[in-house]
């Protein structure tokens, strides 16, 4: 059975033992640590009153949408797209006839003669040393030796880099957008954990406060119960900064003003099914990632700019047509001119420039391909490093979710110990910390597994 087969139907059982077992350790705790249900009520509330302000709470789509709307990265990529639609353009302009309109004065120290519109008499002769000219000039490529065919080519594969490094920055940002919201969810169950298990740790102190009075208990049960919630209290603050520090950072993914409150979010985590194509997840990188398909846009790009640069060892021929007037400023006398004619520019001598200008872009060419080769390797480390993330964080869930149930059975039995005068404070204490633990490395087990899947999307080329 092949790793994806074998990690579908482990996805599989993991799910069942979750919607079996949770539920039952979930009314232990509540059993335990003697918590009613308007308690437990109260303990969500608190837990979302944690991690939301006044505005109305955001999913992760919403999440999304709003940062692929307002995210100055986003836009960004977005301007360089357009500038390299307009560099093709201009290309693709070099191809068409010029046409201009071009006038000049001049001023000669001597007269000069202004041919006359008939010949034939020698009165119809004039001079002139101030001279007024104006044209209309037309001008077209007729061979250029592949250069603006070369151009038009490059201009158009580096404009599809352009939106491939658009794609991939999107692509990018809704991992940033969706690994945040993921940390966050699971923040809030960690805080929530660790408000479940102060509740119990206030129940159990109570309980113990009274056995004091009865002298059934020592005092330093007390104090270790206190000291036991102090931890908890500073633990709280530390992942209820962590949780702010996390709501400040979803902000800027979402591309919010400064003035504008943290979003709030809703939503839950869950044991989603492990994708399709883990298996294949190299070759769909390769085929997918838009980042592998930019680079071997501009190296064809770059394959178009060395033609360009061997194209200057030819020949460029164009034509040229204009026709106008010129007029003497202290004669009444005017003459029309006009010209047809086909140029060609050889080069024979560049003093070796255009051999070096081959030589750079076939030295940019080989830089360009190592890139390409460079990506690819990088692709399969990340593809790699995504499918064993998946794999290690499902495992994680796994053993969690044993722990939990088995923590939350040694507390129970402590605190039946405890009560009946058969234990001690420490094993309590010790019992309670355990499952907290546990919780905790649980929610964040989950958080993880959501995370390595956004990754895995990630690394593949796609959303997800």
């Amino acid at each position: 059975m092949n790793i994806g087969s074998q990690l579908a139907a482990f996805s599989k059982a993991r799910a069942i033992v979750t919607r079996k077992h949770i539920p039952a350790i979930a009314l232990a705790l509540l059993l335990v640590a003697g918590v009613t249900t308007q308690g437990a009520d109260e303990v969500i509330g608190s837990e979302q009153d944690v991690s939301v302000g006044t505005q109305t709470a955001l999913t992760l789509a919403q999440c999304i949408d709003i940062a692929l709307k307002n995210n100055p990265e986003i836009a960004r990529t977005g301007w360089d797209l357009q500038t390299s639609l307009a560099e093709m353009d201009i290309a693709k302009g070099e191809r068409w006839p010029e046409l201009h309109v071009v006038g000049g004065y001049s001023h000669f120290q001597e007269d000069r003669l202004i041919p006359p519109r008939r010949t034939g008499t020698i009165d119809a002769l004039a001079f002139t040393d101030d001279l007024l000219r104006g044209s209309v000039v037309v001008s077209m490529p007729l061979y250029t030796g592949g250069r603006l065919r070369s151009q038009i080519s490059a201009a158009e594969f580096l404009a599809q880099s352009s939106e491939q490094r658009r794609m991939r920055t999107e692509t990018e940002l809704v991992f940033n957008v969706s690994s945040v919201f993921y940390s966050m969810l699971g923040q809030r169950e960690v805080i929530n954990a660790l408000i479940f298990s102060r509740k119990a740790l206030e129940q159990h102190h109570q309980k113990t406060l009274e056995l004091l009075k009865t002298k059934k208990a020592a005092r330093v049960d007390s104090l270790r119960t206190a000291v036991r919630l102090a931890d908890i209290d500073q633990q709280l603050l530390r992942e209820r900064n962590a949780l702010d520090i996390r709501h400040f950072l979803l902000a800027s993914f979402l591309g919010l003003d400064q003035q504008e409150q943290p979003p709030r979010i809703d939503g839950e985590l869950l044991l989603a099914d492990i994708p399709a194509d883990l298996d294949q997840g190299l070759a769909t990188a390769l085929e997918q990632r838009q980042d592998y398909q930019c680079a071997k846009s501009v190296v064809d790009a770059q394959q178009e700019r060395v033609k360009i640069a061997q194209a200057g060892r030819l020949p460029q021929v164009s034509a040229r047509a204009s026709y106008g007037n010129q007029w003497g400023l202290d004669s009444s006398e005017s003459n029309e001119v006009g010209e047809v004619g086909v140029f060609v520019d050889f080069p024979l001598f560049e003093g070796g420039r255009i051999r070096a200008k081959i030589t750079r872009e076939r030295s940019r060419l080989s830089a360009k391909r190592e890139v390409l080769r460079k990506l690819q390797l990088r692709i399969r480390l990340e593809v790699g490093t995504a499918t064993s993330n998946i794999q290690s964080t499902l495992a994680r869930i796994g053993v969690m979710e044993k722990a939990v149930e088995q923590a939350s059975e040694s507390l129970r039995i402590e605190r039946e110990k405890y009560d009946l005068g058969r234990g001690t404070i420490i094993d309590v204490l010790d019992a309670q910390s355990a499952l907290l633990t546990s919780q905790m490395n649980y929610h964040r087990a989950l958080a993880d597994y959501n995370t390595a899947l956004a990754e895995f999307h990630l690394a593949t080329g796609h959303r997800g």
